[in-house]
């Protein structure tokens, strides 16, 4: 593999790490922070995130040589826990980052720790929380420090080996959080076996629970002294583990959570187990057996002699190999182990001085040519990182269906391809293979995955599909004669398939060669169906006449979405097809206009009916004009016409008769055209009909004269119906007294008598000297006694009347003149006390203003004053004054006008008074009288407190429209007041 493609790589992060303080005997890391620990008891710590390190002697004080035996780090580099032994004895020491000393942990005192296990999800930067410790006699411990306690808060011992006494050589831990508390997961490795422990609760409870059931584990053949456990951990949450065994490298899947509910086992949370044998790292028959290794997302890392083998977890093969550039005092060593720093993503190697830096460099991106040279299409897929990578799986699978025949499937993954294969190539290879069907799905699957704004191409690998859909309907029609009549036949779900295509792509088809298509291949409900989805109506509607079904073409037509203009146009075609649908329709849509239906009737009323047939058009028609109140004079003729042209004129008459403009203050009763309705009941003989027209047009003598000859009954109605013109009237009952008298054929004396009783009918508008003209002049008078003396009775009861009428008339006139004269002797008595109703002062006395009143003669020392029925009392002036103010301005100037011409005229009077009195005087004061008699009934007419000019003054406003400039300039206007004092009122 090219080095500049390399997958990991290797860097020296430190020559002489150990510092003189002896050789690295073992490291830890987490969080960049790295702790080697060495053979003289030293432990040196690296913070790469600070930049800072130091140094802390766990041997001082102690006898004897000590090592480090193991070191500790957990993922956030925090907390550190050493195992120093030496011929003193084992220690265990908690070394927190903050601190400057070790805390030796006295309970463990003699105790080989081999393995920690932190509780990586609740661990924070000062407390550890629950730390399991696995020691080398096959016990483990739990403990727990607080960095601000300055030492461990206590250390419990959980459980120990019996059945097969052995070293812990590695721990794990994970939690999960459940409703009922928190669920441990504990993986742990001796040399030959891996355990698995898990529970809800404390720690020492779920160890202590394996005390009555045995521990379920995995042993492996074979023995490894270094035997390891790691977790890969992403997002903080482990997804997969290995275990370095003797056999090989055990490895699988995690998978935690609230569903794994039993005790124990591996198999409750461990899935996709395997076992990488060593015999495949290795290329001769020599099995290598790494000495440690380490753990990414796709890869292990297994460190060989000297160097450092990375296998790919999924394909198991080896993709690189790591060389370690080591001094020569330390390459007889080798490479002593390898840790990862799972925070960091970084792995490190280290051998006695050196410490070297392993980096990932994207290593799953190649993963997807792993997955698929193991044909995990899906694996690989979710691996990959661009369009072409995916083209590249899509296109193994298609090839991989294609060579097997399985067309349809492969059709579906070439459909994904888009750049390493283009359109043409696929179709050809449907072609040549003669796989239509297969085609079809190409096409299909392709338009689902191309982008809206490929509108052409889409546009042609529609048409496309569409035909290869007729192709097939036709095909299978040929192949099945039964395919019509079978529901179930792959014919009928072809066809459902092909409909729900062409709604599915309606806007995306060219409409007219998808039309053409379908009338080229005969597929007319087709074309109707899709047509309808283009709402290209007119063909749909076209269609199903032509069949005979108008019912269905109604019910497009009264879609809300068709042309109110097909409606007229197909009229005449539907009302022939199906007279009662086609009526029930109009009636039911609510914007048809009538008028423009009427050629569709004309052509339905001039076929042929049954005499007991609804007339379906005089229906709808009736409709109209009955119940939604159209008064179009078209529809209304044609209604008339209808109606009589009927043998029954009932009908006709009650039209005729009906005042359809009845209710309205202006315009006609009737819309018809009367001239035509004439004309069309003299050509149909309808002459009741014409004796109604003739009447309704004014035409009183041509409707009479026209029913003498039908009915005498009905030519007395018409000449009954004149009111408002005597003479007329009377020369109309005329007409039909001359009718009579000349139809009667008996004898003379019976003529002359039933003369005599019709004169009774006329109600005495004639008498028996109109009629006389109308017998024969050899008549006798004889005959006509009886008659001739009952109008002269009745002459005379006329004339007596109107003297009584007279007598009657010069009594009230007598009775007038005596209420006159009673009238001027009218009086009414004034207490001394009353006051003016205006100015509040007493009628009889008052002061010398109120003496001279302009037009009127004072009496005395009293003013001119009136008096009205109701009490109320007002002098002249002041009742003049207030009537002037209250009412409107005509009225006002008219009251003011008359004031002045009585006065100039009373002016006159007094000069002439002092003279002598002459006819002249007496005749002027006439004009006197007059004015002051006007402006008495201008004034004094009613009481102003009683009368309506006081109910008038409720609804008027405080303020008059004339009087509202008057109002504004009381307003109060905003001006700026900061200048101005202001003066405080004390209350």
């Amino acid at each position: 593999m090219d080095s500049g493609r390399q997958v990991f790589t290797v860097d020296l992060l430190e020559r002489y790490a150990a510092k003189g303080r002896g050789v690295i005997t073992c490291m830890a890391a987490g969080n960049d922070v790295i702790v080697l620990g060495t053979s003289k008891g030293w432990i040196i710590r690296h913070d790469f995130g600070v930049g800072d390190s130091f140094d802390i002697d766990l041997s001082a004080g102690r006898p004897g040589e000590h090592s480090i035996h193991r070191v500790f780090v957990d993922p956030g580099g925090s907390h550190c826990i050493a195992n120093i032994a030496g011929t003193g004895g084992a220690d265990t020491f908690y070394i927190h980052a903050k601190w400057s000393k070790p805390r030796p942990l006295a309970k463990l005192k003699g105790l080989v720790v081999n393995a920690v296990a932190w509780n990586r999800q609740q661990i924070t930067e000062v407390s550890t929380k629950e730390v399991i410790l696995g020691t080398d006699n096959g016990q483990l411990y739990e403990i727990a420090v607080d960095e601000k306690d300055k030492k461990e808060k206590y250390v419990k011992f959980l459980y120990e080996l019996t059945e097969l006494p052995e070293a812990f050589m590695s721990l794990q831990m994970e939690t999960a959080t459940i409703l009922n508390g928190t669920r441990y997961y504990v993986m742990a490795v001796t040399p030959t076996r891996l355990y698995s422990y898990t529970g809800i609760g404390l720690l020492d409870a779920i160890f202590a629970s394996y005390l009555e059931h045995p521990v379920r584990f995995m042993e492996l053949p074979g023995e490894i002294p270094n035997s390891e456990l790691h977790f890969y951990i992403k997002q903080r949450r482990a997804v997969h583990f290995a275990w370095l065994s003797g056999a090989g490298i055990y490895n699988g899947g995690l998978n935690f959570g609230s569903q794994h509910s039993s005790s124990t086992g591996d198999e409750n949370f461990v899935e996709n187990k395997a076992l990488l044998a060593y015999s495949k790292l290795s290329e001769n028959t020599e099995v290598a057996v790494p000495s440690s290794m380490a753990v990414s997302e796709f890869h292990f890392l297994l460190l060989i002699g000297n160097k450092v083998k990375v296998v790919n977890r999924i394909s198991e093969q080896i993709i690189e190999e790591l060389q370690f550039d080591q001094t020569s005092e330390s390459a007889s060593r080798g490479i002593i182990g390898l840790c990862s720093d799972a925070t960091a993503g970084l792995f490190y190697a280290y051998d006695q001085n050196s410490v070297f830096q392993v980096s990932v460099n994207d290593e799953g991106r190649d993963m997807w040519k792993v997955y698929l040279d193991m044909k995990e299409y899906a694996a690989a897929l979710a691996n990959c990182r661009d369009p072409l990578q995916r083209d590249q799986v899509y296109l193994v699978q298609a090839e991989a269906a294609f060579t097997s025949k399985d067309y349809l499937r492969a059709a579906s993954f070439y459909a994904k391809i888009n750049y390493i294969l283009s359109f043409e190539e696929i179709t050809l290879k449907f072609i040549t293979v003669n796989e239509q069907d297969a085609l079809r799905t190409f096409l299909l699957r392709k338009l689902d995955c191309l982008a809206k704004d490929d509108k052409c191409q889409i546009t042609m690998i529609s048409t496309w599909a569409t035909e290869l859909y007729l192709d097939k309907i036709n095909r299978l029609l040929l192949e099945d004669d039964t395919a019509l009549e079978n529901r179930n036949s792959e014919y009928q779900s072809i066809i459902k398939e092909f409909r729900a295509f062409l709604s599915d792509s309606k806007d995306v088809l060219d409409e007219a060669t998808t039309m053409r298509l379908l009338e080229s291949y005969g597929r007319v409900e087709e074309l109707v169906f899709f047509a309808s989805l283009k709402e290209q109506y007119e063909i749909v509607v076209h269609h199903y006449i032509q069949q005979g079904e108008a019912k269905k073409a109604l019910e497009v037509l009264q879609k809300p979405s068709v042309a109110i203009d097909l409606q007229y146009k197909f009229a005449p075609d539907l009302i022939m097809l199906d007279a009662y649908e086609a009526v029930e329709s109009w009636m039911a849509t609510n914007n048809l206009n009538p008028r423009k239906l009427i050629p569709a009737m004309m052509r339905y009323s001039s076929e042929p009916h049954a005499k007991n047939e609804t007339h379906e058009v005089i229906k709808y028609l009736e409709y109209c004009v009955h119940r939604l109140h159209n008064e179009d004079p078209g529809v209304h003729n044609l209604l008339l016409s209808l109606y009589a042209k009927q043998e029954d004129d009932s009908a006709l008459l009650r039209f005729l008769q009906f005042k359809f403009g009845k209710g309205r203050e202006s315009g006609p009763e009737f819309f018809y055209d009367p001239k035509y309705a004439l004309r069309l009941c003299l050509k149909e003989k309808r002459m009741r009909a014409c004796v109604h027209i003739y009447s309704m047009m004014s035409m009183h003598e041509e409707a009479v004269a026209l029913a003498l000859q039908v009915d005498p009954e009905l030519a007395m109605a018409e000449a009954d119906k004149v009111e408002d013109d005597e003479d007329l009237r009377k020369k109309l009952w005329l007409m039909v007294a001359k009718h009579v008298i000349e139809q009667e054929k008996g004898a003379k004396r019976e003529n002359i008598r039933k003369a005599i009783a019709f004169l009774k009918e006329t109600d005495g508008l004639l008498k028996i000297e109109d009629i006389l003209p109308f017998f024969p002049d050899f008549a006798l008078i004889d005959d006509f006694k009886e008659a001739i003396c009952s109008s002269l009775e009745d002459y005379n009861n006329q004339i007596e009347q109107l003297k009584q009428e007279m007598n009657d008339a010069t009594h009230g006139a007598d009775n007038i003149r005596n209420d006159i004269s009673a009238l001027a002797q009218r009086y009414a008595v004034i207490d001394r006390d009353e006051e003016c109703g205006v100015c509040r002062r007493k009628i009889l006395t008052v002061g010398r203003e109120y003496q001279m009143t302009r037009g009127y003669s004072s009496v005395g020392q009293m003013a001119p004053f009136y008096v009205f029925p109701c009490g109320h009392a007002f002098h002249a002036q002041c009742l003049i004054a207030h009537v002037t103010r209250s009412t409107n301005e005509a009225q006002a100037e008219y009251i003011l006008d008359l004031q002045k011409q009585l006065t100039l005229l009373d002016g006159e009077a007094r000069k002439d008074s002092n003279g002598p009195l002459t006819d002249e005087t007496i005749t002027s004061m006439a004009p006197v009288d007059k004015l002051r008699s006007q402006l008495d009934d201008a004034v004094a007419s009613e009481c102003p407190f009683c009368g309506d000019l006081m109910i008038r003054e409720i609804s008027l406003p405080f303020i008059l429209p004339e009087e509202q400039y008057q109002s504004t300039s009381w307003d109060i206007q905003s001006r700026n007041l900061g200048n101005q004092r202001s003066l405080s009122l004390t209350l």
